[in-house]
């Protein structure tokens, strides 16, 4: 015989005691809350219970025998009112935002809209049960704290950010079991390690791994939401990775990740649900308390505001539901160590209650936390809502994706007239845009390609997008790429041409891990990872999406992005934490960074406005005690280039690194000096770095 007890309100979820669960869900305009039980694959619930005491808005209820891994959902009675934002649907299960597990995935149905979908009236109530066709929530055994990334082992000033996909990462890869592969438990296996050690990687950022839906029109054509960014809830991992195990699985691979000097950082989409528009379905929050987790168009509030482009916009800004963002934003640092975040579409969450601010109380909230305010905090700083691009506008503790930086560096390597000027700013960690915000350039998280958009390999290989396999004739992904396949449009087999390619890349991962600021690295770009000219491919779960562990088209290329961090380890000055200046060092005649022209001159007003100038020189290190001083030469033109250095730079100096070697490190004594005064040989399409005596003791 169950016995149920008022239980607590506090804390949220369901939790076990070791004699019972302790149920909690918040709603504010909910009249009643149903605790549905379910036995293991059954359809319907075995046991109904209504939550029998409600304490600020919170109904609760403790159920004496419940052990771990008992099933349930909730049905939440109130108003079918949608004209007022309320869409209470029994009829509905929902699933537990506070939910630790979730068994199962949804099954597309009709029954899962809490409105009559195809009536002639968008409102006309749906009676239909939704349980057959929703996954189920689990009651877990404590949270037990996980000490491993508390706090952050790894200054922001010396992290190298590795984007990667759970299941492209380790799908294909032949060291790892069928069981491991697709798996959390695979992103431990030492082969995964191993490689992410040899390319410099301190920090292994993964898409997202909170549960998450499939949409179903991908469904119906056959594809999957490959990428995770439809959540449901923001506590319980993605079931589809756990393979044969548990949470577990995830668990073991952020130690051993931790173990290896390896940091997680997950991507969290606190922006929007997967529950869409006014016309989508009643999975959780809508039928828990749309009018309080929405943001509602205040015209008609039938409606939502969509900053996101996926129908809906979280309301951050409602106190128990930044209470629910923060609760599990903790949850992933204590219980699963991960040591930090990157949040898509950031902006959405600093509206407060609907214009941007930097002191929304959101940012506010995560910055006097005892746990969030010591993790990394990575923003997309932008939405598609009005004035939601704000690279640069974030608060202290923040670190944004600076795609200016991309866009300058893709078009600079292009060829692209008058982008010299802006390719320097990012070279030297975007003072312009990070500055004004009191922050420094570990502000900037520089890349020049992410999972949104083309891998390095089509950046250089692909002109237009080819996004015909995603079934929406090629309409989907952005037209402007700012990309050249020099001369033939994808694969070839002309050797010229792959080996301009394999320079381009060379030359534009140079410029990520020299530039100040935190550099960032693309899954598979050491590889040449292709997508075949897709830059949006959100919904393959394919050989199109997932790491070819078996084919390498440059084999030296990884050993190149090795060599690069190591050069960014070795050189203080590439790893600035406060912006370069201009600034006299006293005592040297020379500054902290210097901007060189061809002709032995420093860079004046006409050459920085010379919009046809395409190479210069950086010069730096000249305000660091006791650190070899760095000398960097960029040419993007088609022809060679005779550079010849100012005499009051000294010398002599050493050439270390070249873009055009396939793995870039100059060897010893292979090359002369470059006395003072000196000229270099910088061929067209290069980068070369040389190294000089410390000019302060």
């Amino acid at each position: 015989m169950i016995v149920i007890e008022e239980g607590l309100p506090t804390p949220l979820g369901a939790h076990f005691d070791g004699r019972g669960v302790n149920f909690a869900l918040f709603s504010q305009h909910a009249t009643a809350v149903d605790l549905c039980l379910f036995e293991p694959g059954a359809r319907h619930e075995s046991r109904t219970i209504r939550l029998p005491c409600r304490t600020d808005d919170i109904f609760h209820g403790y159920v004496h025998g419940l052990l771990p891994g008992q099933h349930y959902g909730y049905r939440v009675l109130g108003p079918w009112e949608p004209s007022a934002g309320h869409r209470f649907n029994p009829a509905k299960l929902v699933l537990d935002p506070y939910a630790r597990e979730i068994a199962g995935r949804i099954r597309w149905h009709d029954a899962l809209y809490g409105h009559r979908r195809g009536a002639a009236r968008e409102d006309q109530f749906d009676r239909r049960d939704s349980a057959p066709f929703m996954p189920r929530c689990v009651v877990t055994r404590p949270d037990t704290p996980d000490p491993v990334a508390l706090p952050p082992h790894r200054p922001l000033h010396e992290s190298v950010i590795y984007e990667a996909h759970v299941k492209a990462l380790t799908m294909t890869h032949p060291a790892l079991s069928l069981p491991e592969r697709g798996t959390y438990l695979g992103l431990a296996h030492p082969a995964i390690i191993e490689h992410l050690l040899k390319l410099g990687v301190t920090a292994l950022e993964l898409l997202p791994i909170q549960a998450f839906a499939d949409d179903r029109f991908l469904v119906e054509k056959g594809l999957v939401n490959f990428w995770g960014y439809q959540p449901y809830n923001y506590f319980a991992p993605e079931p589809r990775y756990l393979g044969e195990g548990d949470a577990s699985g995830l668990r073991f691979a952020i130690r051993e990740l931790a173990a290896a000097g390896i940091e997680t950082l997950i991507d969290v989409v606190y922006n929007h649900t997967a529950e869409g528009d006014h016309l989508g379905p009643t999975l959780a929050f809508r039928g828990i308390d749309n009018a309080s987790y929405y943001k509602l168009d205040p015209e008609d509030r039938r409606r939502n505001i969509d900053c996101t482009g996926c129908g809906n916009t979280l309301d951050v800004a409602h106190p128990r539901v930044m209470r629910m963002v923060l609760d599990s934003l903790r949850h992933w640092v204590t219980v699963y160590g991960v040591a930090g975040f990157r949040f898509d579409l950031a902006s959405s969450l600093g509206r407060a209650p609907h214009d941007f601010s930097p002191e929304a109380a959101f940012f506010q909230a995560v910055q006097q936390d005892p746990v969030l305010s010591r993790v990394k905090l990575i923003a997309e700083p932008w939405d598609i809502g009005m004035g939601g691009y704000r690279l640069g506008g974030y608060p202290y503790g923040w670190s944004e994706w600076n795609d200016q930086f991309r866009d300058n560096l893709r078009g600079f390597w292009r060829g692209d007239r008058g982008t010299l000027a802006k390719l320097t700013q990012g070279l030297s960690g975007s003072r312009e845009i990070f500055l004004p915000s009191g922050r420094s350039p570990l502000a900037s998280i520089n890349f020049v390609a992410s999972h949104d958009g083309f891998t390095l390999a089509d950046v250089v290989a692909y002109e237009a997008k080819h996004n015909e396999a995603n079934g929406e004739g090629n309409r989907d992904g952005h037209g402007h790429n700012l990309t050249c396949n020099y001369g033939i449009e994808g694969p070839t087999d002309d050797p010229a041409i792959l080996s301009l390619r394999a320079r381009q890349k060379r030359n534009m991962l140079a410029c990520v891990f020299f530039a100040q600021g935190v550099p960032m690295l693309l899954m598979g770009d050491e590889r040449s990872r292709t997508q075949n000219g897709n830059n949006n491919a959100y919904c393959q779960d394919n050989a199109l999406s997932w790491m070819d562990w078996e084919t390498d088209p440059d084999p030296a290329l990884a050993e190149f992005v090795g060599n690069l961090a190591a050069l960014r380890r070795v050189c203080r000055s590439l790893r600035r934490r406060h912006f370069l200046m201009g600034a006299e060092v006293e005592g040297t005649g020379l500054k902290d960074v210097h901007w060189l022209s061809p002709n032995a001159a420093e860079m004046d007003g006409a050459a920085w406005a010379d919009g046809e100038r395409q190479a210069f020189g950086m010069q730096m290190s000249n305000d660091i005690a006791g650190s070899e001083r760095v000398l960097i030469l960029m040419n993007a033109a088609t022809a060679p280039c005779l550079f010849a250095l100012p005499p009051a730079l000294g010398g002599p100096w050493r050439p270390v690194f070249d873009t055009t070697l396939p793995v870039g490190t100059v060897p010893e004594g292979s090359r002369p000096a470059v006395e003072a005064g000196g000229t270099v040989d910088l061929p067209e399409r290069a980068v070369l770095v040389l190294k000089g005596a410390p000019a302060v003791a």
